[in-house]
């Protein structure tokens, strides 16, 4: 009886793998490709093949969206590169993917039409939890939880001396279209009016500082670094008490619960081990004291 030893190419590398290791497999089948070629034939995951984390692993690349925030992504003012806290935990995420982050600037009304049409597969800045995004955008564990300060002009210092003096029909808010600020100070303080801005956050200070508009509100962290880096006109109100404080983190497409499940998971990891926390004390500390 004449029998033919059949080997395909997968047992092959397979046997290289248990003798020499992944990059002997890969010389030894140099028509194959690249070490992580290789491997991704291995791998038997059981991933959906249309789920970004297939995708991303496969071409190598994740997209990321992001709406500039100080100090959570923003592009340092010297060098234009980006930096931050979220934009640090971006990376870690890639590097750990083994793969390169590739960046796509939106503004803050756009970042969830924007994920929807599929302009990039992760929107990687501080987001902060309402339900309207929830219904349209499926958001990742929460990375960081936040509350909201207010900055006055500092000739309106001895007006406000806490959140309670803010729902009066004579107080306007300005705010950044889009934000969640929105919706939380229309809760909390339904007498009061509303301008909006926008673009980058930071634009919705400007009519606070022109005096067209009361209140700028934003982020507790946010707003305590851009009141130091413009002492010259901006007061903070009562940063010892937040108000609105809610879940902060990143969001992706609904449909797909491998990425889904993936990120959570990973997300949960970076919160333990302190990571994301580290990179907010560092980045308060250096940004507070003006570097």
């Amino acid at each position: 009886m004449n029998t033919k030893l059949k080997i395909t190419k997968r047992t092959f590398v397979k046997s290289a793998l248990g003798v020499g290791g992944l990059g002997l497999a890969a010389r030894l089948l140099g028509g194959i490709g690249s070490p992580r070629e290789v491997y991704a034939q291995l791998l038997e995951s059981g991933i959906d093949e249309k789920s970004v984390l297939a995708r991303v692993k496969k071409e190598g690349k994740l997209k990321v969206g992001y709406a500039q925030t100080l100090p959570w992504v923003h592009k340092d003012a010297k060098t234009g590169s980006l930096a931050g806290i979220y934009y640090d935990v971006v990376e870690a995420l890639a590097k750990e993917l083994e793969v390169k982050a590739e960046y796509q600037e939106v503004s803050w009304a756009d970042a969830t039409i924007g994920l929807r049409k599929g302009d990039f597969d992760l929107f990687g800045s501080s987001l902060m939890y309402t339900v309207p995004r929830a219904l349209v955008v499926n958001y990742t564990a929460p990375l960081w939880h936040k509350g909201h300060l207010a900055v006055c002009h500092k000739d309106n210092a001895r007006r406000f001396k806490s959140a309670a003096d803010f729902n009066r029909p004579d107080v306007t808010f300005s705010i950044n279209v889009g934000t969640r600020e929105e919706h939380v100070l229309k809760v909390l303080f339904p007498k009061a009016k509303i301008v909006t801005t926008s673009g980058q956050i930071f634009l919705a200070a400007e009519p606070v500082r022109a005096k067209k508009a009361e209140l700028w509100a934003t982020g507790d962290l946010d707003a305590t670094i851009f009141a130091k880096k413009n002492s010259s006109w901006a007061h903070l109100i009562d940063p010892a008490h937040p108000f609105g404080k809610g879940a902060n983190t990143w969001a992706i497409r609904y449909g797909d619960p491998a990425w889904k499940f993936f990120l959570d998971m990973w997300v949960d990891n970076m919160v333990a081990s302190g990571f994301v926390q580290e990179r907010y004390d560092y980045y308060k500390e250096t940004m507070m004291a003006g570097s």
